[in-house]
């Protein structure tokens, strides 16, 4: 079920927040190219040129989207720094070789303790809920766009990446001040907070992160086998309900294409069909653009007759995307969403965005 080798280090590669590039050279292949690998420093030490390793080359060589990454396991006669007394008893990736304590945001140790005690909802924050990780600036870009002072923050799920250091859109955008803090829960971990929930991490978005706007996704990646039930991205109909439980304000963005292959994906996504249309069972604000003239005429077509599938269970938004195509076009991270980018996947961001903006009208 794993595959491993050894190599070693001959140079690093880029860096950002919590990962490490590198270039290996894996033991019994000389002569060949150095493979590309990732580590963690947090959680396996910090590499260096000429460091032996153990990498894990399952997703490589499976062909898996990891960005053709191999991860570093471990590094061998170096560690990661010792663990400080206090730094938390949460335990994230649990009962895996590389399960990890963090300080959860309400434990009794975290300075965070009393506002969480205190936190009883969400006072009717926005949150908007997507089902991929690509959607994350494409919304604070609308929200942005609409009030440039809002604070946002970025809930992760763990459907997709369980590290949020893997994602350089988090930290781009968190470089470029566009978010107030993220918070990772469930198995997912990295974020400024930790949540055991996704209610708990929702609530540390508006009780420490003082959050106008929350934004939830699932990390960079996502688990599908081409069936309605099998995509990880099916959680986001059951954020829907986890917002509105706790007093927030349900903003559904669509997934929506205009260039994927697969016929299942045109218009809106099945995916978006089948979370919002089934899984949630509160009731939210589904945001359709108001783009004619600026995607095919038969897309809109589309778009309009499958939302009407919604009707009943969710209410209908309307929202101009006037200036928005500009807001993305300075997003401070690459708008790119199954390897398909702005221009070829226009509708997708647009259709994000105007939730962004909606949600941000919401927020006032």
């Amino acid at each position: 079920m794993i595959r491993t080798r050894t190599g070693r280090v001959t140079a690093l590669g880029r860096a950002w927040q919590g990962c490490q590039e590198l270039d290996v050279v894996l033991d019994g292949a000389p002569g060949a190219d150095p493979a590309r690998a990732l580590a963690y420093p947090a959680l396996v030490g910090a590499p260096e040129v000429g460091d032996a390793v153990v990498l894990n080359t399952t997703a490589v060589a499976l062909g898996l989207g990891t960005g053709g990454h191999h991860l570093v396991i471990a590094v061998l006669g170096r560690a990661p720094e010792d663990h400080r007394a206090g730094a938390g008893h949460l335990v994230k990736a649990r009962y895996t070789p590389l399960q990890a304590t963090v300080l959860g945001v309400d434990e009794a140790d975290s300075p965070h303790r009393a506002a969480m005690a205190a936190a009883t909802g969400l006072d009717g924050m926005p949150v908007v809920l997507a089902d991929l990780h690509s959607a994350l600036p494409a919304i604070v870009a609308g929200v942005r766009a609409e009030r440039p002072d809002a604070r946002v923050a970025y809930v992760m799920t763990d459907g997709g990446a369980l590290p949020l250091w893997y994602s350089r859109t988090v930290a781009g955008l968190a470089a470029a001040g566009w978010l107030a803090g993220s918070v990772t829960t469930g198995q997912s971990f990295g974020g400024d907070l930790e949540a055991v929930t996704l209610h708990a991490g929702l609530l540390a978005a508006r009780a420490v992160l003082h959050a106008d706007v929350a934004v939830v996704t699932q990390g960079p990646g996502n688990l599908g086998t081409g069936l309605p039930w099998s995509f990880s991205g099916v959680a986001v109909g059951e954020a829907v309900n986890a917002a509105a439980l706790l007093g927030g304000r349900p903003v559904a963005s669509l997934r929506i294409s205009q260039a994927d292959p697969r016929e299942r994906h045109r218009g809106v996504s099945h995916h978006s069909l089948l979370a919002y249309g089934q899984v949630a069972t509160a009731e939210a604000d589904v945001v359709v653009p108001r783009w004619a003239g600026l995607v095919p005429d038969g897309l809109v077509a589309r778009v309009d007759a499958d939302v009407a599938a919604l009707a009943g269970r969710h209410r209908r938004v309307d929202v101009a995307v006037d200036g928005l195509r500009e807001a993305l076009v300075a997003s401070p991270v690459p708008l790119r969403t199954m390897g398909r980018d702005l221009d070829t996947e226009l509708g997708y961001f647009l259709a994000a965005a105007a939730a962004g903006r909606h949600a941000a009208r919401l927020a006032g």
